[in-house]
């Protein structure tokens, strides 16, 4: 993070308690926010909306939003919905104007199964692609690497090379959907094949809509898929982000998670801090590599974990856009709007789901999914009941996109931009999470900074303990689950589950022994043999040789260890 404050952190704890000691609002504060409130009701005139009319069941009309001018109550202070710090929402209308995006995660098994699933979900009304890669491909390993030996296809689709992308996305218009990727060591990489591929589908590049996690600082404190170690990576990311910058204008090149680490063991403290921490580290490379942060800034994303305790989550996702935003102004001078904008995904926990009575899920997902509407999310991914047990059947998949429809459609949630703000108890609670997150921001600074952190395991040891102390509290029964530790039920396999059998491996390897068959292999290694160049020159940027190696058919594992061999690996240190 920036060093030309070492006080920052600390003059905004005192801010906050201060916020709390005032509890009077005067005169000025009203007429403030009058003039605030016919500002906003003039932009939001130009705003386009879905509804002609938002009234409820019993025929009242719904106003745009609502705010208190109670003299002795505090919230009046509060910004409008669209309005610096973005507390309320990034858009000023939010629903009434788009609903989010409905991007549900899919992968498993070939390219050829994913892509029949990618299509069964846009035809039962999925408004964006979310693709999940299994785990030797996370890694950057081939289907043929012994390595891989059954976990082909087990829990997301495998990508060797350019043609398995290509199948991936056969009859999907790149130029006309949004396509989110859940990869990180391999994620120029992957990245690299989505454009090759557009390119040779003559779609510009500008045109490409979507994001790519590549976030793998988390993969250092969290969810461990890291190839080199954490210096090199951040090398290949400030490439990456150069040359989206430049070529891919609308692609959204990293999504920073706080999603592996929530499921990791951390508490909403820590995911909405060691998150926007890395955010910052982020913001950091990108104004070192000489980009402007609003060039760039723009073009980053959150991704943030929706768990059962429902007003902790909507309050983390309001403490999260206004800690982003007055970050950015205050310490990084940032002016353009857009830079200050957070925008997030959210995905509800996979670490909630039981395999005790699984059909519980529905319910528990329902409530995450809410709790992530009603914070301001820009898209969601809800789980399916079965994922404890296996990849979703269609069945349990379509519940799960049911389920947003639903509160998209029939709850009436969306007919007011947001609807739970003012509340006593969500205000109080949004900015305890924020003084927390800056407590935590103050430590990681004077740590030295988050790579350092994750260094000498300090952030990893931090989650571990939250981790152990939350177990502890579920088998005391401090922490009841249905069906876990109350309310119990002796069952066997009580549903369906999709199964992936060994035919997707077989498969896969004869298509990439195929591949390196009829490739042209002298191209393949003068393409790697240029990206092994641009690895040792800092000045070169790894992306152009990398979409060229692609290009050639050179496979996701012959690239990386080509990194390998030029930066090493790495070895986490001991939290223990």
């Amino acid at each position: 993070m920036l060093k030309n404050d070492p006080n920052f952190w600390n003059s905004k704890i005192k801010e906050l308690q201060k916020k709390r000691t005032t509890k009077m609002s005067s005169k000025n504060d009203i007429t403030r926010m009058k003039k605030q409130m016919k500002k906003w009701e003039e932009k939001l005139n130009n705003e386009i909306q879905r509804k002609t009319e938002y009234v409820n069941s019993s025929g009242i009309q719904i106003d745009p939003t609502y705010n208190s001018e109670v003299e002795n109550n505090r919230f009046d202070k509060l910004s409008m919905p669209g309005e610096y710090p973005y507390t309320r929402g990034i858009h000023p209308t939010m629903y009434r104007g788009k609903i989010w995006t409905m991007r549900m995660f899919s992968g498993f098994g070939t390219p050829e199964d994913t892509n029949n699933r990618l299509k069964y979900l846009i035809k039962n009304g999925q408004t964006g692609l979310s693709i999940a890669f299994d785990m030797p491909t996370l890694y950057g390993y081939d289907a043929d690497d012994p390595r891989s030996n059954g976990e082909v296809g087990k829990c997301g689709c495998n990508v060797s090379s350019l043609e398995d992308m290509n199948i991936l996305f056969q009859g999907i218009p790149l130029d006309k959907v949004s396509t989110s990727m859940t990869i990180n060591a391999p994620a120029s990489i992957l990245t690299a094949m989505y454009a090759v591929l557009a390119k040779k589908k003559r779609i510009p590049l500008s045109q490409l809509r979507g994001t790519v996690q590549t976030d793998i600082l988390k993969e250092y404190i969290a969810q461990k898929e890291w190839s080199y170690p954490p210096e090199a990576h951040m090398r290949i990311i400030r490439d990456m982000m150069k040359f989206s910058t430049k070529e891919m204008k609308n692609w959204n090149y990293i999504s920073i998670s706080g999603y592996h680490i929530r499921e990791a063991g951390a508490d909403a403290v820590q995911e909405l801090a060691f998150t926007l921490a890395n955010g910052f580290t982020y913001i950091d490379l990108g104004v070192n590599a000489g980009l402007k942060i609003k060039q760039f800034a723009p073009r980053m994303s959150f991704f943030f974990n929706s768990c059962m305790n429902f007003f902790e989550e909507i309050a983390k996702f309001r403490a999260a856009r206004r800690i982003w935003a007055t970050v950015l102004k205050e310490k990084y001078k940032v002016t353009d709007e857009k830079a200050l904008l957070l925008k997030f995904h959210t995905q509800t926990s996979g670490a909630s789901l039981t395999w005790q009575q699984p059909f519980n899920n529905i319910m528990r997902t329902t409530i995450e999914a809410l709790a992530a509407v009603l914070g301001g999310t820009q898209s969601l991914h809800t789980n399916s009941y079965d994922e404890a047990w296996a990849l979703p059947t269609e069945e349990a998949v379509r519940i799960a996109l049911r389920t947003q429809q639903v509160i998209a459609e029939e709850t009436g949630v969306t007919d007011t931009v947001d609807p739970i703000g003012g509340s006593y108890y969500i205000e109080w609670l949004t900015d305890e999470l924020e003084e927390k997150a800056y407590r935590y921001f103050d430590k990681i600074e004077k740590r030295g900074g988050v790579i350092e952190c994750i260094k000498s395991g300090y952030l990893q040891r931090e989650i571990a303990n939250t981790s152990y102390k939350s177990q502890i509290r579920i088998e005391r029964k401090k922490e009841k689950i249905v069906g876990v530790n109350e309310y119990t039920l002796e069952e066997e396999s009580p549903i369906s589950t999709l199964r992936v059998d060994l035919k997707a491996q077989k498969k896969q390897i004869a298509r990439l022994k195929q591949i390196k068959k009829t490739r042209n292999n002298k191209k393949v290694e003068k393409a790697l043999q240029e990206l092994r160049d641009s690895y040792k020159d800092e000045s070169k940027n790894c992306m152009y040789p990398t979409m060229n190696a692609v290009s050639s058919y050179a496979t996701l594992q012959e690239i990386i260890e080509v990194g390998k061999e030029v930066f090493g690996e790495w070895r986490e240190p001991s939290i223990i």
